[in-house]
C-alpha cells in the first residue's frame, strides 16, 4: 500500500499524490497534525479545488497533507507555526458561520506572519474586531489590528499610509458601530473637493450633485456597513452627513463621529480648521496618503504639517500603514512597492543633482573670485599708468 501523503494541488477536482517538495534538514523540520471535528466544513476550509491549501503551500513553502479529518503540516519550524495559526484562524471563522475566501486566506496568513514576527500582546483569536449589525469586521493585517485598537481607545486618530490598506473603510465601520450602539448621535464624513490631476470644469446640478462625485468612496463604504434604504434614511434625518471640507468652517461638531478622508489634499489652514471643530463627546479620524498629494505645485500638505506639529500630543493616536498592509489586491501592493522604489531612486537622483549643482556653483564662485582678483590687478595696473604718463611727458618736454 502506498503511504505517500496526499497533497493538494490547485486546479484539480480531487486530492492527488505527488513527490514531496524539498524540506529543511531534520533539525529545522517540524510536522504538526491538526484534527477537525466537523467534516462538513472541511471543503470550505480547503477551498474549491483545494485552492486555499495550495495558496498556503505556495506562500509559505511548506507541505500540507490530508487524510480524513486530519491535516498534516510539514516544513520549517517557524513556517509551520504560521500555517497552523492561519488554519486555526480560518477554522474559527467557519465555526462562527463566516465565509472563507481567497482574501480571508491572505488575511489569515498576514496576521499569522505578523504575530510570529512581532510577538503581539494579544493572541490571534483575541484581536479586536469592529461589530456592526450587518457584519463583524476583523483586521486583515497586524497594522489594521493596531488601527482598530486605536479607534476604540483614542479620541483622535490619524490613519496614514498607501491606498488599499483599509484606512477609510475601517474608520467608517467604527463610526457605524458607535452610531448603532448609541455612543454617538451622528456621523460626519468629509473630504476636500480636489481634482486628481485633471480639470473637470463646471459640474451640472444642485450642490449635492456637484460634490457627490468627490464623496463617492465614503458612500461606498457606508453601503458595505448598512442596507441601502437605511443609508438613505439616516442621511435624510441628518444622522449621517457627508459634506465637503469647505462647509466645516464655523461649526462645532458635538457628540458625533467625524472622519476627514484624503487629508493629504488639505492645506495647513484647512486641516487646522477641521481639527478645531471638535466638540464634547466627539471622536475624529483623519486618513490620508502623503504620497498622493493633488494640491498645486509648491503647496504644502496639511496632513504632513499636522503630523509634525501634533507629534506626541496626548489623546492623539497615529496608525501608520506600509505597502505590506495593502489588502485591496495583491497586485496593488506590488504597484505601491514599485512606485516607492522609483520615488526613492528619484530622491537619490535629485540629491545627486543638487550636489552637482552645488559643486558647479562653488566652481563658478571660485571662478568669479579669481576673475575679480584679476580685474583688481588689472585696475591696479591701470591706476599706475597715469603716474607714469606725466613722467614721460616731463621727460619729453625737458629735452
Amino acid at each position: 500500500m502506498n503511504n505517500a501523503p496526499i497533497v493538494f494541488r490547485a486546479g484539480e477536482g480531487r486530492a492527488a499524490t505527488r513527490p514531496a517538495a524539498p524540506l529543511p534538514s531534520s533539525a529545522e523540520q517540524r510536522t504538526v497534525t491538526l484534527q477537525f471535528d466537523d467534516n462538513a466544513l472541511l471543503p470550505l476550509l480547503y477551498g474549491e479545488h483545494d485552492r486555499h491549501l495550495a495558496r498556503i503551500e505556495q506562500r509559505l513553502g511548506i507541505r500540507l497533507g490530508s487524510r480524513g479529518n486530519r491535516l498534516t503540516i510539514a516544513g520549517g519550524t517557524a513556517l509551520t507555526e504560521v500555517a497552523e495559526a492561519a488554519l486555526r484562524s480560518l477554522w474559527r471563522r467557519l465555526e462562527k458561520g463566516q465565509p472563507v475566501g481567497t482574501a480571508d486566506v491572505e488575511a489569515a496568513l498576514r496576521m499569522a506572519e505578523g504575530d510570529a514576527e512581532n510577538d503581539p500582546r494579544l493572541p490571534l483569536q483575541d484581536r479586536p474586531e469592529i461589530r456592526t449589525r450587518k457584519a463583524a469586521i476583523a483586521p486583515r493585517t497586524p497594522a489594521q489590528a493596531d488601527y482598530i485598537d486605536l479607534l476604540s481607545r483614542q479620541e483622535m486618530v490619524f490613519g496614514v499610509g498607501p491606498a488599499g490598506t483599509g484606512k477609510t473603510y475601517l474608520a467608517v465601520a467604527q463610526g457605524v458601530a458607535l452610531l448603532q450602539a448609541g455612543r454617538v448621535d451622528r456621523i460626519v464624513l468629509s473630504r476636500p473637493a480636489v481634482e486628481a490631476g485633471e480639470r473637470l470644469g463646471f459640474l451640472p446640478g444642485d450642490l449635492k450633485e456637484k460634490v457627490d462625485p468627490y464623496l463617492r468612496p465614503l458612500y461606498d463604504a457606508l453601503h458595505d456597513m448598512l442596507p441601502a434604504e437605511q443609508v438613505a434614511r439616516r442621511i435624510t434625518s441628518g444622522e449621517i452627513e457627508i459634506a465637503p471640507l469647505a462647509f466645516m468652517r464655523g461649526r462645532t461638531l458635538a457628540h458625533c463621529y467625524a472622519i476627514l478622508d484624503e487629508a493629504q489634499n488639505t492645506t495647513p489652514a484647512q486641516i487646522k480648521m477641521f481639527l478645531t471643530r471638535m466638540g464634547e463627546g466627539t471622536r475624529m479620524v483623519i486618513t490620508g496618503d502623503p504620497t498622493q498629494v493633488d494640491l498645486p505645485a509648491g503647496q504644502r500638505s496639511g496632513l504632513s504639517e499636522a503630523l509634525r506639529i501634533l507629534d506626541g500630543v496626548q489623546g492623539i493616536g497615529v496608525a501608520r500603514f506600509a505597502e505590506g498592509d495593502v489588502v485591496r489586491h495583491p497586485l496593488v501592493a506590488r504597484i505601491v512597492a514599485a512606485y516607492g522604489r522609483a520615488d526613492g531612486s528619484a530622491a537619490y537622483g535629485r540629491a545627486d543633482e543638487s550636489a552637482a549643482h552645488g559643486r558647479a556653483a562653488q566652481a563658478v564662485g571660485h571662478g568669479r573670485a579669481e576673475q575679480g582678483a584679476g580685474y583688481g590687478r588689472a585696475e591696479g595696473q591701470a591706476g599706475e599708468q597715469p603716474a607714469r604718463g606725466p613722467k614721460k611727458e616731463r621727460d619729453g618736454t625737458g629735452k
